[in-house]
């Protein structure tokens, strides 16, 4: 069965994705994959996003920016985590190296000690061993580094 599609024009996809990207912060990629969701031609796409670079609603280096910040500091991700997010999202290697230029080694190494120290207190579990495992397993998945963490896994059992 045939099942049939919104279709937008130009205008009302434009309008539609300037509210997309006004809500929050965007990349390019997570913008092409709304429009092609939205079935728009590629033509079609290249002027929408031409449109919303120009008018300052796209913006990968803002985007990289407040990505790190708030991933940073709400998720508590370390700077693998964060570098393989915005991979993922295809930014250039040089926006996420200036993105994560803006962590401090200082707050760097303070949210890892909390979340550390906060994660060990929560485990619960019968060994010794077990509590290590599931202290470097948790703070290598949230991207810290290797060293980093079983340095600290040593430090606190």
């Amino acid at each position: 069965m045939y099942l049939s599609r919104k279709s937008y024009t130009l205008d009302q996809a434009l309008s539609k994705l300037k509210r997309y990207c006004a809500y929050q912060d965007r990349c390019h990629a997570e913008v092409e994959r709304k429009l092609t969701e939205m079935g728009m031609i590629p033509q079609a796409k290249d002027e929408i996003i031409i449109s919303l670079i120009e008018h300052d609603y796209l913006n990968e280096e803002r985007f990289a920016l407040t990505f790190v910040k708030g991933k940073f500091r709400i998720k508590k991700w370390g700077r693998i985590r964060l570098r393989a997010e915005l991979k993922k999202r295809k930014i250039s290697k040089y926006l996420i190296k200036s993105a994560l230029q803006q962590i401090s080694d200082v707050d760097y190494l303070a949210s890892f000690e909390e979340l550390a120290n906060n994660k060990a207190t929560l485990i619960k579990a019968k060994s010794k061993l077990l509590k290590r495992k599931k202290l470097a397993d948790y703070l290598i998945y949230r991207g810290w580094e290797s060293t980093l963490v079983y340095d600290k896994v040593n430090q606190l059992f």
